[in-house]
């Protein structure tokens, strides 16, 4: 019997979900487990948002903000140089709405107002200053939904989580994740900031095997006209896959049902 072998260049080539794009701005919704671009930390990494959003257009892309490896959902990139100064410049007027599962009862809505210093990269990122001061850091946030299952972890009888929509006043890195873990509601998944056993239960039970947090909607000013863009990513995968087996899904907000 004969076997085909394809070549490495009739390999599929993978493509990313583009959301919006125009003269000036590409925007797609990024997979859970790809980086934004190279990094110290992931060396071992080959397949980089950037590169394959390039690849796919045909255009050099230029980011103008990140999101975390394990976090999905709206990323933007600027089309030039000039055009991503442009956005960046502007970015603190920006709206950036996420989704999250969260360990216990959070409350119905909140403020968490807590300084973040700059995580130190232990690889060597040449850009974080370990004597830096704390940085302001704001994340506002609103009880979608909740659920108590039947399995026991730790101390307690049961297992309760809160789907969870936040909103970000700036983006420090891990700024979620990080004032979530400080509040006691650690987001599942997060292998960093998160709860082993809670991990673990959705792993066994519901099948996954990403942090549970998505970029859903990004709002920014137009770098061009000024006039406002709003981008939404629905919820999909296996994110997706855990709202339905919870009878989360009605919760989401309206643009994800």
């Amino acid at each position: 019997m004969e076997t085909e072998l394809l070549s490495a260049d009739s390999q599929p080539r993978e493509e990313l979900n583009i959301l919006y794009q125009d003269e000036w701005l590409v925007i797609i919704d990024k997979p859970s487990g790809l980086l934004v671009h190279r990094s110290e930390i992931d060396r071992h990494e080959t397949r980089f948002a950037m590169q394959i959003l390039r690849d796919q257009i045909g255009r050099y892309v230029y980011p103008v903000h990140r999101l975390d490896k394990p976090t999905s959902g709206v990323l933007c990139f600027a089309l030039s140089k000039e055009v991503a100064q442009q956005v960046t410049a502007g970015w603190a007027g920006a709206v950036k709405c996420y989704l999250g599962v969260v360990r216990g009862i959070i409350e119905e809505n909140g403020v968490y107002d807590k300084a973040l210093k700059e995580p130190w990269d232990k690889y060597g990122d040449k850009m974080v200053n370990p004597d830096k001061e704390p940085q302001s850091a704001v994340t506002r946030f609103r009880r979608l939904a909740t659920c108590e299952l039947p399995y026991t972890v730790d101390r307690y009888p049961t297992s309760r989580y809160s789907l969870v929509e936040f909103t970000l006043d700036q983006g420090r890195r891990h700024q979620i994740r990080r004032h979530c873990k400080s509040f006691s509601h650690p987001i599942i998944g997060d292998t960093t900031y998160g709860k082993a056993r809670h991990n673990q239960l959705f792993a066994d039970h519901f099948g996954n095997h990403r942090l549970l947090l998505h970029a859903y909607s990004l709002t920014l000013a137009h770098p061009i006209h000024q006039n406002p863009i709003t981008i939404h990513a629905p919820v999909s995968g296996s994110f997706y896959s855990v709202l339905e087996q919870l009878n989360w899904l009605e919760a989401l907000p309206s643009v994800d049902i």
